[in-house]
């Protein structure tokens, strides 16, 4: 990490966030002197010397600066696809290679098992969201299942794939179970059988690792990196080999190598806080570094700070000249003490070949150069802001200029899909019947269409298939797309597509007409301006809000039951201002009436009714004498609204208010609302009558007569209350 650098942007922070926190800038964006990062190198010391709170958690800030310099000085661009370079249809987002095993994860991103299982990330890739632990003992551990209808598809169409999927699942285990030799002889066996997986390669490097045999393992992974050059795992787990070795210098540079391929991998940045916590912990750090002087002598000044020179050379030898590492059998020397000390950067850099009791060496040593050699050197260090190092599959190394792609052409066997083994029936809901719209995967590993899963668990919140209980899943109301089994279909079923979303168009053009075909709500009675507040815990009308929200109308019609037709002639139309919905699948709806109607005709849908209705508005009066007289009697019956509202008890008026809201002013135009004065409506919902009754008044298109109706309800329970 150069001294010279700091990941903070100058002027205002940036606006783009990212899970909640600000994204560290781009290459070349708004760079500020070294002093920024002193300043978060010794307030992590700082941390570090509080006492026994403090600990490997507090350096995350000092890590991200890291990483982010890193980056810079390494020139490594900014992608969310993990430099993954296979190109396939089924792609694992974690590793980037064939989707052996495919879990779909709550945020409808899938991934192999294996990346899961090993919980190499604590967020996913493409959307940052958090990735629950997988198995174990933890409380919130989330169950690995197979995505059923993917696997499927991997089955079908890259049998060999999937066969190297399973070799690889039973490796695990026998690593898992610390049974190395045996996974050691059975990773061997199918590397002769298909030298070209690299993913055996792994398996067998750790096999190496279990029985302590470094130097082979650390073969196979730089053969893998010369392969892959921007898969993160695999530095990782070099990384991993020479900490174990005792390289601590070279296991850091390769752990933030690792960590500039992929920031969100979880193992690297553990061991980078881990380590950087045994460096820089009081006891362990020098003098030297404690004082200014070391800040500025010449012989730290613009050079990497913590990370030396000499330590970038001896890694830049590991990492971009693979055919040393293969065509040999050395790895560098253990280093002893804090990686900041003068005595492991000359030791890292010694060009004696100091082998250690079980024959390790050093991969390569920085030659002794001249002090202008060494400048020019340095030069060519720094210059990799410029240009990236490309490892060619014969294992030679060539540059390229700023600006050109990293990626290679690959030819894979699973590139490709025969057409004849793309069939419609494979992308079919069981539900429906028909091709997946909007897909979603329950944590069961079934796949459903966004809305036939949802009315499914209007009904039981458990899997329409196999049973299982959905409870958690519903109550997250998280029915993320499958984004891969949606790419699939785009890719390989256009056509089908295509005559899909026609048809879902009609069917919510349909359910979007506000005359014909409204879903009606056969409950209580509504009235214009007054609000309505549902409990909604029935399947059909579940279905009939959740429609009425996806369509953006977000109305229905409200009418009470009625014994011969099933529901009254007239009603009113309620607007959804606010769902709020409960972990067992009911809703608490927030309505307000709207336009009154009167039923034409009577329908079914699904289960809930239906009409076909027209508006109604009150009849305006034109005579400016009897408009005069209407005035007078609209003014003498809101007095005596007023008068009997104020003689109630206070409880019962308290509870009115809290549940209706205060009475509506008086207005000034009588008739400017299509519907009359809204203070009709809030007393008309107030007052203890037959639901009947108000359903008289309900149709009234006259003013005059609503409020004469109106008067004599007042008149009536006036006298009640001299009483």
């Amino acid at each position: 990490v150069g001294s010279e650098v700091s990941p903070e942007p100058s002027g205002s922070p940036s606006e783009e966030t990212d899970g909640g926190r600000e994204l560290p800038p781009r290459p070349g964006e708004g760079l500020v002197p070294s002093s920024r990062l002193k300043e978060v190198v010794g307030a992590s010391l700082a941390s570090l010397c509080l006492g026994p709170l403090a600990g490997p958690q507090r350096l995350g800030t000092l890590v991200d600066c890291l990483v982010l310099n890193y980056r810079l000085r390494q020139g490594l661009g900014w992608s969310r696809d993990g430099g993954a370079e296979t190109q396939g249809p089924l792609r694992c987002c974690g590793c980037g290679r064939f989707l052996g095993e495919p879990v779909t994860v709550p945020c409808g991103h899938t991934y192999c098992r294996r990346c899961l299982r090993r919980e190499l990330r604590a967020r996913c890739r493409r959307c940052r969201d958090r990735l629950l632990p997988a198995g174990g003992t933890s409380p919130a551990a989330a169950p690995l299942r197979t995505s059923v209808v993917l696997n499927q598809l991997a089955e079908k169409w890259f049998p060999g794939e999937c066969e190297r999927a399973r070799t690889g699942s039973r490796l695990e285990e026998l690593l898992a179970q610390g049974r190395f030799r045996e996974a050691l002889a059975a990773a061997s066996q199918a590397l002769r059988a298909d030298s070209s997986d690299l993913m055996l390669r792994i398996y067998r490097a750790e096999s190496y690792v279990g029985l302590q045999e470094y130097k082979t393992a650390i073969e196979d992974l730089n053969f893998v990196i010369s392969k892959m050059p921007n898969w993160p795992e695999v530095y990782f787990q070099k990384g991993k080999v020479l900490q174990d070795s005792g390289f601590v210098g070279d296991a850091l540079q390769l752990f933030l190598q690792c960590l500039a391929l992929d920031e969100d991998f979880l193992p690297a940045k553990l061991e980078v806080e881990r380590t950087l916590c045994d460096v820089l912990s009081p006891e362990n750090l020098g003098e030297s570094l404690l004082k200014e002087s070391a800040w500025n002598s010449p012989h730290t000044r613009n050079k990497p700070f913590i990370l030396g020179s000499e330590v970038t050379e001896s890694y830049c030898n590991l990492q971009l000249c693979p055919e040393q590492s293969l065509g040999g059998s050395e790895v560098p020397e253990p280093v002893s003490g804090s990686l900041n000390r003068a005595q492991s950067a000359h030791t890292l850099n010694s060009t004696k070949n100091l082998a250690k009791e079980d024959g390790l060496k050093r991969v390569s040593s920085e030659p002794l150069l001249s002090g202008q050699e060494k400048g020019a050197l340095l030069k060519r260090k720094l210059s990799f802001s410029e240009q990236d190092t490309v490892v060619c599959e014969d294992g030679r190394n060539k540059h390229k200029k700023q600006g050109e792609s990293t990626k290679r052409d690959m030819t894979l066997p699973f590139g490709t899909i025969p057409g004849d083994l793309i069939d419609v029936s494979d992308f079919e809901c069981s539900l429906c019947m028909r091709l997946f719209f909007e897909p979603v995967t329950t944590p069961c590993g079934h796949t459903f269409c966004k809305g036939c899963l949802e009315r499914c668990l209007d009904h039981a919140p458990q899997c329409p298939l196999c049973k299982e209980s959905l409870k958690e899943y519903l109550a997250s109301r998280k029915y993320s797309i499958t984004e891969l089994l949606e790419e699939l279909i785009m890719k390989y079923l256009s056509d089908e597509l295509y005559e899909r979303k026609r048809i879902h168009a009609e069917e919510t053009a349909e359910h979007s007409n506000l005359t014909k075909n409204v879903p009606m709500f056969v409950c209580t009675m509504a009235y214009p301006t007054v609000p309505c507040p549902l409990h909604v815990f029935e399947p059909r009308y579940r279905l009939m809000i959740r429609r009425s929200m996806e369509t953006g109308t977000k109305q229905f019609g409200m009418c009470i039951s009625d014994s011969q037709n099933g529901f009254a002639d007239y009603g009113c139309m309620l607007q959804i201002r606010n769902v709020h919905f409960l972990p067992d699948g009911r809703s608490v709806v927030d309505t307000v009436g709207g336009k009154r109607f009167r039923v034409l005709r009577r329908g079914m849908k699904d289960g809930y009714c239906t009409a076909d209705i027209e508006y109604l508005e009150d009849v305006k009066v034109a005579d400016e004498e009897e408009l005069k007289k209407l005035r007078e009697l609209h003014n003498f019956v809101y007095s005596q609204a007023c008068s009997w509202f104020q003689n109630l008890r206070n409880k019962f008026r308290t509870q009115i208010l809290q549940h209706f809201g205060p009475m509506p002013d008086r207005e000034e135009n009588i008739q400017a609302m299509p519907n009359g004065p809204a203070w009709c409506w809030w007393l008309l919902a107030v007052l203890p009558v037959d639901p009947r009754y108000q359903l008289s008044v309900l149709s009234m298109m006259s003013l005059k007569d609503r409020l004469i109706k109106i008067q004599h309800i007042l008149t009536y329970f006036s006298r009640d209350q001299s009483k």
